[in-house]
């Protein structure tokens, strides 16, 4: 699948913005901390993917919604985080608010990185990057791996956390944006909670 920018300008892939601010201090302190260790821009990218995708629990997978079912949550188990900063504050979120996460950690050391989507049972994020010398953008899954799920950061090929069956209906969207999708975005900002975020999620954009 070839992917396409929906903006040609490089730049907007670079820019800071609300969602995506990695002119915070919390996003520039963790990216400084990640590229200690990183000698290129090949190991800082695999890096802060490594970080979002073990450090940062998916909150579906943190049991969250065992409220509903009369047993206590875990703290914090109504937060939804969408900007990055506060997705690395607060250490949780869903696919698209990691996907925030991890693309700002990208931007902060000048490595172009967008925004892309599956169509599964609901609307998945991705993030896609280019790193220096490479032709083409490479989709990765910093989604967090669980049982039967093993997301790997490669250019080589993609190993992302869901393999979309067009037999089920399901889908890979080409287009790579520099901002969220307005309904991804608009779901995440009008949750009042997890349980009511489920309800909410995009199933096609």
């Amino acid at each position: 699948m070839e992917l396409i920018q929906n903006t040609r300008e490089i730049s907007a892939y670079l820019a800071a913005t609300d969602v995506i601010d990695h002119e915070h201090p919390l996003v520039r302190a963790t990216a400084a901390t990640l590229s200690a260790d990183a000698p290129d821009a090949y190991a800082y990218a695999k890096a802060a993917f490594t970080f979002v995708r073990d450090t940062i629990p998916h909150s579906y997978d943190t049991g969250d919604e065992r409220s509903e079912m009369g047993v206590p949550p875990a703290e914090g188990w109504g937060r939804v985080t969408w900007r990055a900063s506060d997705v690395l504050g607060q250490r949780t979120g869903i696919c698209y608010a990691k996907s925030h996460a991890l693309a700002a950690l990208l931007r902060a050391r000048g490595i172009p990185a967008a925004l892309c989507y599956q169509k599964l049972g609901f609307v998945h994020g991705l993030v896609a990057v280019k790193l220096p010398g490479e032709e083409r953008w490479a989709r990765q899954d910093p989604r967090g791996n669980i049982p039967g799920i093993d997301a790997q950061f490669r250019l080589d090929r993609e190993q992302l956390a869901y393999t979309a069956r067009p037999e089920c209906n399901e889908l890979d969207y080409p287009v790579l944006f520099a901002e969220p999708h307005p309904a991804v975005l608009q779901c995440l900002r009008e949750a009042v909670d997890r349980p009511h975020l489920w309800q909410l999620l995009p199933t096609d954009l």
